[in-house]
């Protein structure tokens, strides 16, 4: 059984700094790619960032491009997404995603809230 479960989200003005984590548990974590999604309520669920199983490659949206970091700490079994200049539309509540490629399941956290505000 996997279990993720992110935190970090809150209330932040635009131009803040926000950092998430996912922490990962039930499964061998360092095998496997992790993401990060969001979603706006009534708005498909769209990738913001994706990271390769050894953190050697990232990928992101070109919304997020230069103003978020993603990475990984295998040790901890926890991903991460730095936040910065945050604006007004990147209200949303964001996910993390391990999509497990043996058995076809994708995983997904309970997601946190990230609201940017004046």
């Amino acid at each position: 059984q996997v279990q993720l479960v992110e935190s970090g989200g809150g209330l932040v003005q635009p131009g803040g700094s926000l950092r998430l984590s996912c922490a990962a548990s039930g499964t061998i974590f360092r095998s496997y790619a992790m993401g990060w999604y969001r979603q706006v309520p009534g708005q498909q669920r769209e990738m913001v960032a994706t990271i390769s199983a050894k953190g050697r490659a990232t990928n992101y949206a070109d919304f997020v491009k230069g103003r978020f970091t993603m990475s990984r700490d295998d040790a901890k079994n926890t991903v991460y997404l730095q936040m910065s200049n945050l604006k007004p539309e990147d209200t949303a509540v964001y996910y993390c995603h391990l999509p497990d490629m043996r058995t076809g399941v994708d995983y997904w956290g309970q997601g946190t809230q990230v609201t940017v505000s004046s």
